[in-house]
């Protein structure tokens, strides 16, 4: 048996591709839900009645000061109590989404508001409806504030998919465990695992900044 780095590493190739197939998966699937999800939070804070924006503060309060690890597990050991079986996939996806929802909806609440609001009332009197006003007017303005924020809100949503690993689901860090079970190489393997999470948000700090180019205004 063979104990060099490389050796091990080729020998578990297909368990460190799978989990980071699956922290990928984790990640897109919890950023683009709690990001659509925190639109209409952000959206509620701002523009909703007196009743809804209190509901919609509350939500993102509790949310905001409740621990990723703490969503994780009710999600997962709470819906099975109340009758709603949800895998350790799921669950995991389900409480990422939820905590992403309320970081995201801050940032559109504040990007909104950060809009003076004589474009508001500049796109009223032109006859443009509330729906137009938004797409043409205030969204645009607002995702070019919201993309920094947003960016370290989804690499955090990448670190946070590791604690899914306490229900069981196989990601890159349960992967990079249970090999390192078997050849005790904790520190190559760790930082292998570090590197790899670096590429991953890397890449989604790439992506913000190509939205960011196509969403500027020319000077």
């Amino acid at each position: 048996m063979s104990h060099t780095f490389l050796d091990q590493l080729w020998i578990a190739r297909y368990v460190v591709l799978n989990g980071i197939a699956m922290t990928v998966s984790i990640s897109l699937l919890a950023i683009l839900a709690g990001s659509v999800l925190g639109v209409f939070v952000g959206l509620a804070l701002v523009y909703g009645n007196g009743v809804l924006r209190l509901i919609v503060r509350a939500y993102t309060d509790v949310i905001r000061g409740t621990p990723v690890l703490v969503l994780v597990l009710a999600s997962y050991y709470v819906s099975s109590a109340v009758g709603i079986e949800l895998g350790p996939f799921s669950a995991g996806v389900l409480a990422l989404a939820i905590f992403c929802s309320s970081h995201v909806g801050e940032i559109v609440r504040g990007a909104l508001q950060a809009i003076p609001k004589g474009q508001t009332e500049a796109a009223k009197a032109i006859g443009l409806t509330f729906s137009q006003t938004f797409t043409s007017v205030l969204w645009p303005q607002a995702l070019r504030q919201c993309l920094p924020a947003w960016v370290n809100t989804a690499a955090e949503m990448v670190k946070a998919s590791t604690l899914l690993s306490v229900i069981g689901v196989a990601e890159l860090l349960l992967r990079t465990q249970e090999i390192i079970s078997r050849n005790f190489m904790s520190l190559q393997f760790y930082f292998l695992a570090g590197a790899l999470y670096f590429i991953v948000n890397f890449g989604i700090e790439r992506f913000g900044k190509f939205v960011e180019r196509k969403t500027t205004l020319p000077s």
